[in-house]
C-alpha cells in the first residue's frame, strides 16, 4: 500500500545523473553546480547557492560522459525547495518551465 501523500508522489520518472551543472542567477552570476536527478519535468540539483522560492535560473547541464558528443541541456528552473546538506552546500530542486537548447 502507497502512503505517500499525493505531493510526494512523482509523476515523472526520476533520472540520477551527477553531472556537471552552472546556474546563472538572476543577477548574471555562474555558479557551478552538480546536477543530482533528472526527469522531464523537475530536477535536482547541489550547489554553494541559495536561491529565493519561486526564484527562475538558468540551468546549463553539460553532459553525462558517454561515447556520443551532445551540446549541453539548457533550461530555465522555477525554485521549488532548497535545504542545506550536511557538507554545506545546498539541494535546489524545482520545475523546469522553459527548455531553451
Amino acid at each position: 500500500m502507497d502512503y505517500a501523500s499525493p505531493r510526494d508522489r512523482r509523476l515523472d520518472r526520476r533520472i540520477p545523473l551527477g553531472c556537471t551543472a552552472h546556474i546563472q542567477s538572476r543577477d548574471g552570476r555562474e555558479i557551478q553546480a552538480e546536477c543530482v536527478e533528472l526527469s522531464v519535468s523537475g530536477m535536482t540539483l547541489h550547489a554553494n547557492y541559495i536561491p529565493g522560492e519561486g526564484e527562475v535560473v538558468k540551468v546549463v547541464i553539460a553532459q553525462p560522459n558517454g561515447p556520443i558528443n551532445r551540446p549541453p541541456l539548457v533550461t530555465h528552473l522555477r525554485v521549488s525547495r532548497c535545504f542545506v546538506l550536511p557538507d554545506g552546500r545546498y539541494e535546489i530542486g524545482g520545475a523546469i518551465v522553459r527548455v531553451v537548447g
